[in-house]
């Protein structure tokens, strides 16, 4: 009797001593984690601080739902003091019961009502609002104001982002360059000659591809391909490979996006769409076909006129999303 008592007391004693050495060892994994983020953290940081420090900016963004996030992402010509305006304008919406991602891109030369404005092309509202104040958290507001009015639609968060930053950010988070098919000779106003065929990018080509205008297309094909690009970036950072570059991505961020996201917000989105959202981006494009038409007006010069009800609704149905 003693005997078997003894046999069990030796087993307790056995898997307290097993599980005390799993605890000791996801310690020292959690810790040693923690180290590898901090570390990569700073190092995509420091390279922030010797492109300069971006100022934190305020948004009154849309309450938060538990079923979808919309982020305002903007593409400038310029940053700091000067006032530009929005060369690239998407709404950037992710399903958070799903991790898909859908992008809706927003043609400049929309004819749009601005609130406290005569009505001007969309991409005049970012540089009303920076001109008016001088800050561009009011640039950004307006435009935001802007669509929320014209399309009823909810915006959660932005984030903004000059063409020099964008080079370096791809060249950070793809160094052996992204994969595009490049479906004709490109160079006009591009700073960069890109030859058809299936190529890897660099942030400087890759930059020019998305900018590159010069075509039968015109506005319509830049669009596409600025998509195009949002979508490749995204196959190149879902894979569980890329998700160590996270941490320091996110530090290079602070100097180089504007943005009302916190870092440890940024991590978790990119984190679970990595994880989870393996599909492709599904793109739209406002206005659809069939619903403009092209006119000029002596204060804004030409512009698109848009049927704003049917591409209210061809939003709603694309993004699977109430509008007011």
């Amino acid at each position: 009797m003693e005997q078997e008592q003894q046999i069990r007391k030796n087993r307790r004693k056995k898997k307290r001593f097993r599980l005390r050495g799993i605890l000791f060892l996801l310690l020292i994994a959690v810790l040693a984690i923690g180290a590898y983020v901090f570390m990569q953290f700073q190092s995509g940081h420091k390279l922030a601080e010797e492109n300069s420090e971006l100022p934190t900016i305020a948004f009154d963004g849309d309450p938060e739902n538990q079923d979808y996030e919309n982020i305002l992402l903007l593409g400038v010509d310029a940053r700091g003091e000067e006032i530009s305006r929005t060369d690239t304008m998407m709404l950037v919406s992710h399903n958070k019961q799903t991790d898909e991602v859908k992008v809706t891109s927003f043609m400049r030369d929309i004819y749009a009502a601005i609130p406290g404005y005569q009505s001007y092309k969309l991409n005049t509202a970012y540089y009303l609002g920076v001109k008016e104040t001088g800050q561009v958290e009011d640039g950004v507001a307006l435009l935001a104001d802007t669509l929320r009015t014209m399309m009823g639609v909810e915006i959660h968060h932005f984030a903004m982002i000059d063409f020099e930053s964008f080079e370096k950010l791809v060249d950070i988070a793809a160094p052996n360059g992204v994969e595009i098919d490049v479906e004709k000779k490109m160079s006009k106003n591009i700073g960069v000659t890109l030859n058809p065929g299936v190529q890897n990018l660099n942030g400087k080509e890759l930059l020019g591809y998305a900018r590159f205008r010069a075509d039968k297309d015109g506005d319509f094909g830049r669009v596409r391909r600025q998509q195009q690009v949002v979508s490749a970036m995204k196959d190149e950072l879902i894979s569980v490979s890329a998700i160590p570059k996270y941490p320091k991505l996110a530090g290079a961020a602070q100097g180089y996006i504007q943005t009302d996201l916190t870092v440890a917000d940024q991590i978790k989105m990119a984190t679970s769409i990595a994880m989870n959202g393996g599909t492709g981006v599904e793109r739209l494009t406002l206005p659809v076909e069939n619903s403009y038409s092209f006119t000029s007006y002596s204060h804004a010069g030409s512009v698109i006129e848009m049927d704003i009800e049917q591409n209210k609704q061809a939003l709603s149905e694309f993004l699977s999303q109430p509008l007011d």
